[in-house]
């Protein structure tokens, strides 16, 4: 629908000056015109005016350059094709030939009925101009391939023409996307969306379909049935790893194989995506096929988050304490501990922390799994230090999603308080890879925690891709080392080097050392003669229920 209060602008070529005048006579009540005798005249006010001009009234027949240049001109340039043509002609025979080299109406001479004029003019400027938002609303503006909505659309289509075609509905995204933004910048992010979509469309250009833009960083492709997609995927990575040489770059893929028809578009992509989502943790380019170990798969993870609500209610979620032990004197001292969900489920048992946080993370749930943890963890150190008389701090984990509450230090101040404790009785852990998701708000909030007394542990240190520059800046009191380094430490060159360097960056900072995942005698004297400060790990004790945990408390007393 056109805007009314806008005043769209007309370009009437008309050789003879009575003609010319009459149309522009009939036009200007509700269009700005303006002017050309012949064809040449018309072209450099077309490409002068080409963002302005709303609609050409064109005749055919000029001496100098006619109608038929002028359209062919038009036709074959990207910017002014867009620009919708009326031709003017008193021949029949020109009709076809117009329409062929792109006029979208056809004014036969003499011009003696006024309102048909005007009627054609507005409603060839509506129809172009419901088609640029059509367009728009096709494409996604940066990768210029169909939106979500068009594709799944354009899904339904396919289907209606190719009736007999094997299908599979396939998605593609990039590993930690929002990564590479951050330490690249958008422009590099944007770039390679590009240059995955200018792969993809040249699949679907050789083969049978149709591709799209499935989210942010995820790309949908409705594809005849093909055993190739896995060396698809791998050849666009090598072609991504040339273009991108300094990227750690990792994709991954679901395909859901011979699409059932019957299911809506957006079901069928669901299933892809579900298998796609089974490489999530994964750092090399991989496929999944969806079947039905994905089907059941789907079926219970939505039986968990369903359930999530009763098993708080129920206490089906316990907290499990792993101690830490200070081994910087002659003897293992219990120094504190970190608090570990598990869950008893009334059907399924004892469910995997592995399992169900992903799971809670990727649904949004996690955030209120953190707070439940929090709260029946600050009440359990009150309950030791009524009971036992000593103070064991509890470290327990802050996800992004708390991160990013702007109610995050009153909610810890609460808890806290409210249970009788010092913000230094509850430690904090943040892992590295979330300090670079978005450093200066996480330091900003970090240092807001500090100031109130709260201690930060960065956990898993050594997993994610802090700079030494950037890590020199950042707010911590404790390092965590990355349970990885610990495991072949005694067998292992490298990682023993690995594990020294940790050491010093440490002492750089001023800040102990606690490694996480000690099994094994051996690892824990190496770990001290290094010079860590604090480990945890079988060695000295797995995780411990509650009252387990009271029990050794009595005897570290």
């Amino acid at each position: 629908m056109i805007n009314s209060q806008i005043r769209r602008q007309v370009l009437v070529v008309e050789d003879e000056a009575v003609n010319r005048e009459m149309l522009g006579f009939i036009v200007c009540r509700d269009y700005d015109v303006l002017y050309a005798e012949n064809g040449r005249q018309a072209l450099d006010m077309i490409r002068e005016h080409q963002q302005t001009l709303s609609l050409i009234l064109l005749d055919i027949l000029m001496r100098e350059m006619n109608g038929y240049e002028v359209l062919e001109m038009m036709h074959n340039d990207e910017e002014l094709k867009r620009i919708p043509v009326i031709v003017l002609t008193s021949e029949k025979e020109a009709e076809i030939r117009s329409f062929q080299l792109g006029a979208v109406d056809f004014i036969p001479k003499p011009y003696d009925m006024p309102e048909i004029i005007l009627a054609r003019v507005r409603r060839s400027i509506e129809l172009a101009e419901d088609k640029v938002i059509i367009q728009e609303a096709k494409t996604d503006s940066l990768t210029n391939l169909y939106s979500k909505a068009f594709f799944f659309n354009s899904v339904s289509l396919f289907d209606r023409y190719f009736t007999s075609l094997d299908m599979d509905a396939v998605i593609v995204d990039i590993n930690r996307f929002h990564l590479i933004n951050d330490l690249y910048g958008r422009k590099v992010g944007d770039d390679l969306l590009c240059a995955i979509s200018s792969y993809i469309s040249g699949i679907v250009g050789t083969t049978k379909g149709v591709a799209g833009r499935y989210g942010s960083n995820a790309f949908c492709i409705y594809i005849a049935h093909s055993d190739e997609h896995a060396k698809r995927l791998s050849d666009m990575s090598d072609r991504l790893n040339e273009l991108f040489p300094d990227i750690r770059l990792t994709l991954r893929a679901g395909v859901y194989e011979y699409a059932d028809r019957s299911l809506a578009a957006e079901m069928r992509f669901d299933r892809a995506a579900a298998a796609c989502s089974r490489n999530r943790s994964s750092y090399s380019s991989l496929l999944s096929v969806y079947d039905d170990d994905v089907h059941n798969k789907e079926l219970y993870d939505e039986r968990l988050i369903m359930d999530m609500d009763r098993a708080m209610k129920e206490k089906q979620f316990a907290v499990w304490y792993q101690p830490k032990f200070d081994i910087r004197g002659d003897v293992p001292r219990l120094t504190s501990a970190e608090a570990l969900i598990r869950w008893k489920h009334p059907e399924y048992g004892m469910i995997s922390p592995g399992t169900f946080i992903p799971l809670f993370e990727q649904h949004g749930l996690v955030q209120k799994l953190d707070h439940y943890v929090w709260a029946e963890t600050a009440a359990q150190i009150r309950q030791w230090k009524e009971t036992s008389g000593r103070s064991i701090p509890v470290s327990v984990k802050v996800s992004r999603v708390d991160i990013n509450d702007e109610k995050l230090l009153d909610r810890l101040k609460d808890i806290t308080a409210s249970n009788g404790l010092s913000p230094d009785e509850f430690l904090l852990e943040i892992t590295e890879s979330a300090y670079t998701d978005n450093s200066s708000q996480i330091v900003g909030c970090v240092n807001d925690l500090r100031d109130h007394g709260f201690r930060i542990e960065m956990d898993d240190f050594g997993s994610g891709y802090s700079s030494l520059n950037m890590l020199a800046d950042l707010p911590i009191d404790a390092l965590k080392m990355d349970m990885k380094f610990i495991r072949n430490i005694s067998t292992k060159e490298k990682d023993r080097r690995l594990v020294e360097l940790v050491l010093e960056i440490a002492r750089f900072l001023g800040v102990p050392v606690i490694a996480e995942g000690v099994e094994t005698e051996e690892q824990y004297l190496l770990l001290k003669k290094m010079g860590t400060d604090i480990i945890q790990g079988y060695y000295f004790s797995k995780p411990l229920p509650a009252e387990e945990f009271s029990a050794l408390i009595e005897r570290e007393s």
